[in-house]
């Protein structure tokens, strides 16, 4: 079992003051499921499937999307 190299202290640093702003966007897919106004209707349905059902699906992709984002974003070129 390999063992974690130790980081530098200056390595460790670097990566405790990522204060990007872009982290905020994280917060969207957060709260935006906690807003029942989006889907506490039954329609439109989409292959049959009532609002609520298809919403989460699109949550999720949600989701992904905004975390690949502020990743793509965020990341540090040249840094490996």
């Amino acid at each position: 079992m390999a063992t974690p190299e130790p980081q530098t202290p200056a390595a460790a640093k670097t990566r405790a003051k990522d204060k990007s702003p872009w982290n905020w966007l994280l917060f969207v897919p957060v709260v935006v499921p906690l807003i029942p106004a989006f889907y506490n209707t039954d329609s439109p349905r989409v292959f049959g499937f009532p609002r609520f059902y298809w919403l989460q699906l699109a949550y999720i992709l949600l989701g992904v999307a905004v975390t690949t984002l502020v990743y793509q974003l965020t990341k540090r070129r040249g840094d490996r």
